[in-house]
C-alpha cells in the first residue's frame, strides 16, 4: 500500500475510532463514516469491504493500543506483582474505552480473531512464565492464562455494563486478589515450595528455552514436559 492509500486508510480507521468511542458501534455505518471522513463511501470500500470489515480493523486498533499500554508496564523483581498491575491496566483500559473493549472481548469471533489478541495472550503466557520460573505458580502457565483470563475479562465487562455510580469501586480489585491468590504462591515463596511448584519451574525454565541449545531431541522435550506437567498436578 502506497503512503497517499496508508495516510486515507489511517485517516478513516481514526474517524471512525471516535465515532465508536463517542456514540458506540450501534452508530456505525460506512456511510457515517465516509461523511465524517470527508470521502466519498465508494472510496472506503477500497480499504474495508463492508461494516464487518471496518470493526475488524478496529478491534485491531484497539488492540494496538491494548498493547502499546501493556509493553509500558516495566518488570520488577516480583513477577506476582507485575501480574497484579497488568490485571489493573486491563481493567482500566476497559472502563477507558468501552466501546473499543466491547469490539474487542465481548462481541469478538473465532473466525475474525485479530493477530494483536494472540499478542496480547503470549505477552501473559511469558508473564506467568516469570511467575513459574520462581517457583510461585500453582498451576501450568496454559490454564493460569485461561482462568486469569476469564477472570479479568468477566469483571471489566461487568463494569462496563454497570452504571459509574453504581459500580462498586474495590470488585476489580477484589477478584484480582482472589484469582491471583489461587494461582500463586503467597510471597515470600517457602524454603522447600514443594514438588509441583518445582516442576512447574522447570517447565517454564525448558518452555523458554532456545531449542538449539537444549541437550534434548523434540521429542525427548516433550516428553520431559509431560512428565513435568504431571508431576505438578
Amino acid at each position: 500500500m502506497d503512503e497517499a492509500k496508508s495516510r486515507t486508510r489511517r485517516q478513516i480507521l481514526e474517524v471512525a475510532a471516535g465515532i465508536l468511542e463517542r456514540e458506540g458501534a450501534q452508530a456505525l455505518s460506512t456511510r457515517s463514516v465516509a461523511a465524517a471522513a470527508g470521502i466519498r463511501a465508494a472510496s472506503l470500500y477500497q480499504f474495508f469491504a463492508d461494516k464487518d470489515g471496518l470493526l475488524a480493523a478496529l478491534a485491531i486498533h484497539g488492540f494496538d493500543i491494548y498493547l502499546a499500554e501493556k509493553h509500558d508496564l516495566a518488570h520488577t523483581d516480583d513477577p506476582v506483582d507485575d501480574l497484579r498491575r497488568g490485571w489493573d491496566i486491563h481493567v482500566d483500559f476497559g472502563l477507558r474505552h468501552p466501546a473499543f473493549y466491547l469490539l474487542m472481548f465481548g462481541t469478538d469471533r473465532p473466525d475474525r480473531r485479530p493477530p494483536a489478541a494472540d499478542e496480547a495472550h503470549d505477552h501473559l503466557l511469558k508473564a506467568l512464565d516469570r511467575v513459574a520460573a520462581v517457583g510461585r505458580l500453582r498451576v501450568p502457565p496454559a490454564l493460569a492464562a485461561s482462568l486469569s483470563t476469564a477472570a479479568v475479562t468477566g469483571v471489566t465487562l461487568s463494569l462496563i455494563s454497570t452504571p459509574a455510580e453504581d459500580r462498586d469501586p474495590d470488585l476489580a480489585r477484589r477478584m484480582r486478589d482472589t484469582v491471583l491468590a489461587s494461582l500463586t504462591t503467597d510471597p515470600p515463596p517457602p524454603a522447600d515450595p514443594g514438588l509441583a511448584s518445582r516442576a512447574l519451574a522447570l517447565d517454564a525454565a525448558v518452555r523458554t528455552t532456545d531449542e538449539a541449545t537444549l541437550p534434548l531431541s523434540p521429542t525427548e522435550t516433550a516428553l520431559l514436559r509431560d512428565w513435568l506437567h504431571r508431576l505438578a498436578r
